[in-house]
């Protein structure tokens, strides 16, 4: 029986699964509701028989850009079932495949229970909002529900920046342009040099990454864009400081006024196993009010904090109080809450 990448990932969105994983002199193995599982109904992935399945999702240029750098990210399409994130690597001289199953309906911001003041920053004309989050953890999902959104309700020009694309999002009211990595453009900093040209209301920077790319999206969300994007930070916090700490020390003072001015809210979002099964996301919100902007500007990040625990009125919370309210909700069962909670005793 030989391994066919089409019924894998087939059956992997049939059962649910979020990910797919194969190593050579392993079985396939799938992360369902979070936790890995072996399929041992499938053999066991060989040399040869994974290098022959790459060859038929990629494209020379993919095989090219692999072969030179031991590393690739690319999307693949299973038609109207779902799209698939690849992420191709090398481990001890062999192939690995690391897959994402990305649904091929967007969600609605209303599905994935995203909090209320995620709306109103989706709705704003201008200004940075950053999602959050470990790897893993629906950033993408997150910001394709609020990209939605705004496609639903304002006749927008919308340029998403994506390594790779995942959800297809079709035009509404709004036109949706996606750019992909490699294929459509060259790098993020690069894209956004150019942006303004291409007359975007709203810019969709996947992530992140890099000081250009940083400075990039600071400063058109300062010149009159709205700009959406992502960061591998555990929260709020640790999200500005990260910012901050990109730059050399000389530039921090500078970031710190035009970060205060751009800004206009973090979302930082983790996936908790739920009582009844599946998974659902916690939230930790920080919305940029004058007392926001004062801390970031005099470098007192440590105080945000505080501000957030109080900041109810204005749509803020911790994940803390976020998580306890989900285990008062009877979503998640307290051993969960514990476990994910910066201060466990205040569930007691």
């Amino acid at each position: 029986m030989d391994l066919k990448i089409e019924e894998i990932f087939k059956e992997a969105v049939e059962i649910g699964a979020s990910d797919v994983h194969l190593v050579v002199g392993h079985f396939p193995v799938l992360r369902i509701e979070g936790d890995l599982k072996v399929i041992k109904k499938w053999p066991m992935v060989s040399k040869e028989n994974l290098e022959k399945l790459l060859e038929n999702i990629t494209t020379p240029g993919q095989r090219k850009q692999f072969l030179k750098n031991k590393e690739t990210d690319f999307s693949y399409n299973l038609g109207k079932l779902a799209r698939v994130r690849i992420s191709l690597f090398q481990e001890r001289g062999n192939s690995c495949l690391s897959a994402r199953i990305i649904s091929s309906r967007v969600p609605t911001m209303e599905e994935i229970r995203m909090p209320p003041i995620a709306y109103e920053l989706a709705r704003m004309d201008r200004g940075l909002v950053i999602v959050t989050g470990p790897a893993g953890c629906g950033k993408s999902t997150s910001l394709a529900a609020m990209i939605n959104l705004i496609n639903q309700e304002k006749a927008y020009r919308i340029i998403t920046l994506e390594d790779p694309i995942e959800f297809i999002i079709p035009s509404i009211k709004s036109i949706i342009v996606q750019r992909e990595l490699g294929s459509d453009m060259n790098s993020f900093h690069q894209a956004l040099k150019y942006i303004v040209r291409q007359d975007p209301n709203v810019i969709m920077v996947g992530e992140m990454r890099d000081l250009e790319t940083i400075t990039s999206a600071i400063t058109l969300a300062e010149t009159g864009q709205l700009v959406l994007t992502t960061l591998h930070t555990p929260d709020v916090v640790q999200s500005i400081n990260r910012i901050i700490d990109v730059f050399p020390s000389s530039q921090q003072t500078q970031i710190r006024v035009q970060l205060s001015i751009s800004l206009r809210g973090i979302i930082a979002q983790r996936l908790l196993p739920k009582v009844s099964g599946g998974r659902l996301a916690s939230w930790e919100v920080l919305v940029n009010t004058s007392a926001v902007t004062n801390l970031i500007r005099e470098n007192k990040i440590a105080q945000l904090r505080t501000v957030i625990q109080t900041g109810a009125e204005e749509g803020m919370f911790t994940m803390d109080q976020d998580i306890k309210r989900l285990w008062k909700e009877g979503l998640i069962s307290k051993e969960v809450a514990m476990a994910h909670m910066i201060r466990p005793q205040d569930l007691i």
